[in-house]
């Protein structure tokens, strides 16, 4: 439904906070008076097997009722960006009015119109509808055992289940299988039953959670054995770090006792020979600052949209999982600012405007960047996956009004509540050469191994979040999310501290960048595993669906290593 221009700007705001348009349909309330209209809203139409490659359910040469149109449009910025494409049915639907089978409509089956829905056989294509908000799936047709024929379901039977005045519960069974032959033509027809149902309307979306899925036994052990893994990994970090410090301190309280001459003729080696390098500058101070703000910003989202999700149930709502990240990241710009800023003032950095600007945009422009690549694969593809130009304007609107400015206000209350160096000791005026040492002790050695702990303690989960996004689940138990977090946030602490002190002790002073990639390393591990997800778990095909999913893992992975290289500051 077209706006006028003079409504942009206000549409972008009402998408960034999520305040829907007023509606023809009583959706928003979900109660309903007796022969009141129910909308069935058709969605998108696309391959079992490629859940992101949809299109628009009209786009196959589908019929349409003969009830007046009612447009809709995208309610949210969620909507929008998950490719939301609901279009009127039709149909003609009044609450507890049944309906009995009634043709609503005729195909007129051409040659190019059959061999649409013979591709669509082929590739098991299924479509999505809604009514009040519930989702319903359904396939397209079928082919015989030989694959010579094909099948088109028209009827589709709908029952719906209603306690009160609301709905509760929608089921659509296909039948009315009829062959596929040109220069013929189809009767589409519909049936609805209405039935009284005990199920409550906060319980309605039970029916599409999975428990003996996700809380299976093995999700379980997973979080127990990642405790474990925790509670031994702290101890062992603890009993090396206390033990190899006792005798380092003794062996340097031993050597103060010492005269000159003893001390210069003894054996110097170890984390306190670069007391006076350890805490020079990193390099590229200002985008390491950049990361770190970013991935405290991160680590924010994160904490603070799970504990949302915990609290409410997002997936109820169209879209509302990406939209409240959305807005919850917008929010936290500051956050990002604040621990950049203060890091770079911190470090002697100078340029701090340059170092705010890429701290505010490096994971929206990274996010951006790769959702405009794949969509224009999705333009090409005419998928319903491509971004609508509006809501192109919008999210650039959201990083330029929003979180650029509340990037600065954290960047100048960083800079000046917590930008002063506070070292415990000076910095040498000229660095301290770096000896040699055996190859284990490099840190690209160390970043590599670093990061293999962590994503031990978290790849059960993983599979878990994987398949409910790329496959057809549902995932509510943001509880097990929450401690997988806070596994993670133990583990990664430890790691980089040990390789930290390897480092150190290896009289290598360059700890900042080490500690950072060897946290950060998980993301490569994960992006990793994703590729065995594809090949071993799912089914996927086609350019599309490949860019996407490879797409948005490398951004997945990225933002998770940002934010476990964050994670490796306990410096502050």
């Amino acid at each position: 439904m077209g706006l006028p221009k003079c409504k942009l700007f206000v549409m972008i705001l009402l998408f960034a906070v999520e305040i829907p348009f007023p509606v023809q349909a009583d959706e928003h309330e979900h109660t309903y008076t007796d022969k009141e209209e129910v909308v069935l809203w058709m969605n998108t139409v696309g391959p079992y097997h490629n859940r992101q490659e949809t299109y628009k359910y009209f786009s196959l040469p589908f019929c349409v009722g003969t009830k007046k149109t009612i447009s809709h449009y995208h309610e949210t910025l969620g909507e929008a960006l998950q490719g939301v494409e609901l279009e009127f049915s039709g149909l003609d639907i009044k609450f507890k009015d049944e309906v009995m089978q009634t043709t609503y409509c005729e195909i007129e089956l051409d040659k190019a119109r059959r061999d649409a829905f013979v591709y669509a056989i082929k590739n098991h294509y299924w479509y999505q509808m809604y009514i009040d908000d519930l989702p319903i799936w359904g396939i397209v047709g079928e082919a015989d055992e030989n694959g010579e024929d094909y099948f088109l379901w028209t009827y589709k039977k709908l029952e719906i289940g209603y306690n009160g005045n609301r709905i509760v519960d929608v089921n659509l069974t296909s039948e009315g299988k009829v062959k596929l032959v040109p220069n013929t033509r189809i009767a589409m027809s519909y049936s609805v039953k209405w039935k009284k149902s005990d199920v409550k309307f906060e319980d309605r979306f039970d029916k599409y959670l999975d428990p003996s899925f996700f809380q299976h036994r093995i999700h379980w052990f997973s979080i127990f054995n990642s405790f474990m893994m925790v509670i031994f990994l702290v101890g062992l970090v603890s009993m090396i770090l206390m033990r190899t410090l006792r005798k380092d301190y003794a062996r340097y309280s031993k050597e103060e006792e010492m005269d000159d001459m003893d001390r210069d003729l003894g054996d110097e080696y170890g984390w306190k020979q670069v007391h006076g390098d350890v805490f020079r500058p990193s390099s590229h101070p200002m985008i390491f600052s950049s990361f770190i703000g970013s991935g405290c910003q991160i680590f924010s989202v994160s904490l603070i949209v799970i504990i949302v999700a915990m609290i409410e149930d997002l997936y109820t709502e169209r879209g509302s999982m990406l939209s409240t990240a959305i807005f919850v990241y917008a929010a936290t710009s500051p956050v990002n600012g604040y621990f950049g800023g203060s890091l770079y003032a911190k470090q002697g950095g100078r340029r701090w405007i340059k170092q705010m600007f890429i701290g505010a945009f490096l994971i929206p422009a990274m996010v951006c960047g790769t959702a405009f690549f794949i969509n224009f694969i999705a333009i090409y593809y005419h998928a319903s996956r491509a971004i609508p130009f509006g809501t192109m304007v919008a999210v650039c609107c959201i990083c330029f009004f929003v979180i650029l400015p509340l990037n600065l206000v954290g960047t100048i209350l960083g800079r000046n509540l917590s930008g002063q160096p506070n070292f415990p000791c000076r910095v040498n005026a000229v660095p301290r050469p770096i000896p040699e040492k055996k190859w284990f002790m490099e840190p690209a050695v160390i970043v590599c191994l670093g990061g293999i702990l962590p994503f031990g303690s978290i790849f059960i989960e993983m599979y878990f979040i994987f398949t409910s996004f790329w496959a057809y689940k549902i995932y509510y138990v943001y509880g097990f999310m929450m401690l997988v977090l806070v596994i993670l946030c133990i583990v990664t602490v430890c790691v980089t501290i040990v390789c930290t002190y390897f480092l150190l002790n290896a009289e290598d002073y360059r700890w900042q960048w080490t500690s950072f990639l060897s946290a950060a390393s998980t993301a490569v591990y994960v992006y990793m595993y994703s590729f065995y997800y594809y090949f071993f778990k799912t089914k996927m095909y086609g350019l599309f669906q490949t860019s996407f999913y490879f797409g948005y893992m490398a951004v997945f992975s990225t933002a998770l290593g940002i934010m476990c290289g964050r994670r490796s500051r306990f410096d502050f």
